[in-house]
Formats: C-alpha cells, structure tokens, sequence
C-alpha cells in the first residue's frame, strides 16, 4: 500500500474507531486507579488487546502490560509505543456520565486518554500490519505518577529489550491546547523532578523570652531565602532552574517557639550534572546555615525522575509526520515546560519522542489544567490520539 492510500486507511480506521475510542477512554475514566495498583485497569487493557487479536505479556511490575504487533519483516526495525495508566488521589467534582466512581481517586492528568488512545491505536495497526515492515512495540505502563517511577521499574525488568526498539514515542494531553492540534519539542523539554524534605532542629520554649531558644522558624526562614541563590546565582541564565517550597510546618503557637521546623519542596532543572552539583550545594548551604544559628538540620533528597530530552531526529521525523497526517497549521512549537515526566526514563535508554495532544475545547466549557478536580478532555481530540499516534509509529519504520 502506498503512502497516501496508507494515510487515508489511517484517517478512516481512527474515524470509525472514534465512538470505541471514547467508550473506553470513559470506562478508563470511571475506574481509576492509583499508581501501581492499576489491577482492574490492566485487566481490561488485556481483554482489549486480546480482543484485537494479540497476545500481552502481563505482570510486568505487578500491572505492566506488553504487546507486540508484527508487520512483514518483523526483525526489520522495531518501533515502541507508550501509554501510562495510573490516577491521582483526587475527588473529582465534574458532573458528567464517566465521573469517576471511586471515591478520592481521578484520571486527573489525562492517563485514561493515552490508555484509550494507544488501545485503539493497536486496533488500527493490528488492522494493517501486512501493509508495513518491522514492529510496533505496545507499553502499557504502570505508575508514572509515583517515584520511583513505573517506567524506569519495567526497564529494569526489560521493557527495551526483545525486541529492543530503535526508537519509543509518548503522547500526552494538553488541556493549554485547542483540540485539533498537537506539539513538538526537539532536545531539552521537561524538567527533572527532585524533592527537598528538610527538618530544622533548634530549642523550643516561650516567644517572649528568645534568649532561651534556638528558635527553628528563624533559621528555616534563613534557609528558605538562602537556598534561592543556588538558582540566582550557581546557575546559568541559560539553564532553567525552579526551587519551591510548598510545605512548612510550625506547630508552635504565638507565644510559643517550636522545637523543630519541617519543610517540603522541589528542585527542577534541565542539566543532570548541573542537578548533582545543585542539591549537594543546597544541602551544604542549609547544614551550615542550621549550624551557624546554633541548630542542626536534616536534608534529604528524594530523587525524582531525570530531566526529559527529546531526541532530534526522531522528533524532527514525527513532526513531519504529524504535518503530513493534520495538517502543518495544526502542529505548534512547545515551549520548555518544568513539570516532570517519568518518560524520560525510556529515552535516556533509546530515542525517544513525546509529545502533546490539544484537549482543550473553550465553546465547551473545557478549560481545566490537569492535576485539577475539574480536569476533563474534549472528546474529540481522541480521533488524532488514536489515528497519529499509529501514523507516527508507521512512519518511523520506513526509516533505514
């Protein structure tokens, strides 16, 4: 099949799939589950892909699932695709059919979309594998929201590997974006994702006689201020850098100084040595500080997922290819953007794409971020989430 007739019975298979797509993505939406404890979601993803006509491999830490679609020449050029399927610990407050049914759990960050849409996907490249070379590699992944990370654990138990592909392509939502359209980012695109948990220990006693304390909240607000100047000062302009603190906890009273300070907060950045030399440099800077104040401070890092790097060629391939199947007008340039992604686990390892489709539908009321009680996508975006994502691994194994 040549590469025009190929695109149309693309366009055509995503079309007619749309109304499935949409089903499952609600089904998926209505059953959430949190991270690494996706049973019933990985066991309809089995029957799903069993219903295609394919064999997964389950149990991949715990709830992982794989697949594979073999075209002619399988051993030709293998290309992976990735879908995460986990929810977040939040109350949704939308009042639509799908809402979710179990309580305190949300597919707030859109995994019930990259599910559905990757399900489908299969269906229409299963549909058309004697019209291709190579294989196409399925992910189904557990626990992307939760360190440390489902990607890097089926790594570990050899994800990448048998076949390994030449290259992997990730999708995910972006409710900033109309409906319609999709985004590219070569090289750098998101951020790494450490957190700073640190205890302040000082001496508590009352608010009117300081002189008796080693007051914890003065030093913590020392740190605090101080640590800001490994962004403002250690670190190049050029290289995006975040420190935040969203948790501080004093349970002292007005009159009564606290015997320790607790506090939360995160470190981003696009650089891993620059990652390395900034933490050990807040960690050094917050001991001493604690010290010189006559108190001591405990710094721990919980390191996160590493920064997310887009290969260029492979992600200068997929755009094209996103042109070619949308429309140039429909693909945008994205901008650097500091969340985290455990993605990037994968595309340390082989090259690696990911990139973002528009959910956003302003006529309908769609506006919501993600991570938000009111998070939900306009549905027809689900047409591109299933169709481009099978051009895009189609495309890729023409390469030579």
């Amino acid at each position: 099949m040549d590469t025009n007739n190929l695109l149309s019975e693309v366009k055509r298979l995503a079309a007619e799939l749309h109304s499935e797509t949409i089903s499952r993505r609600r089904h998926l939406h209505a059953h959430p589950e949190l991270s690494f404890k996706e049973t019933q979601t990985s066991a309809y993803v089995e029957a799903c892909l069993r219903d295609i006509g394919l064999e997964p491999v389950t149990g991949i830490v715990g709830t992982g699932l794989t697949a594979l679609i073999k075209g002619n020449k399988p051993d030709k050029r293998t290309v992976a695709l990735r879908a995460d399927m986990d929810a977040l610990p939040i109350t949704e407050t939308n009042n639509v059919p799908y809402k979710s049914t179990n309580p305190g759990v949300m597919h707030a960050c859109g995994h019930d979309v990259h599910t559905s849409s990757l399900l489908s996907a299969a269906k229409i490249l299963y549909t058309l594998r004697h019209s291709f070379e190579g294989t196409i590699k399925l992910i189904f992944q557990p626990g992307e929201e939760k360190t440390p990370g489902g990607a890097s654990l089926m790594i570990a138990e050899g994800v990448l590997q048998n076949p390994a592909p030449d290259g992997i392509i990730g999708q995910h939502v972006m409710p900033l974006l109309e409906t319609g359209k999709v985004g590219f980012r070569e090289g750098m695109y998101m951020a790494s994702t450490d957190e700073l948990h640190v205890t302040v220990f000082g001496k508590g006693g009352h608010g009117a006689m300081p002189e008796y304390c080693i007051d914890p909240v003065l030093i913590s607000a020392h740190i605090i201020v101080a640590l800001q100047q490994v962004v403002s000062r250690m670190a190049s302009p050029k290289m995006p850098s975040v420190l935040s603190f969203g948790r501080v906890i004093a349970e002292g009273a007005t009159n009564v100084i606290p015997n320790t300070v607790q506090m939360e907060g995160t470190f981003r950045t696009m650089d891993e040595p620059w990652r390395k030399k900034a933490l050990a440099s807040m960690k050094k800077m917050a001991e001493g500080i604690a010290e010189a104040m006559g108190g001591r401070c405990d710094f721990r890092i919980e390191a996160g997922y590493p920064y997310l790097k887009n290969d260029p060629a492979l992600t200068r391939r997929s755009r094209l290819a996103a042109e070619e199947y949308m429309g140039p007008e429909n693909v945008v340039d994205l901008d650097l953007w500091m969340a985290g992604e455990d993605f990037a686990y994968y595309a340390q390892q082989t090259p690696g794409c990911f990139y973002r489709l528009g959910t956003r539908n302003e006529a309908k009321g769609i506006v919501s971020g993600v991570h938000t009680p009111t998070f939900d996508i306009d549905e027809a975006a689900l047409v591109q989430g299933a169709g481009l994502m099978a051009w895009l691994a189609l495309k890729e194994l023409e390469q030579n």
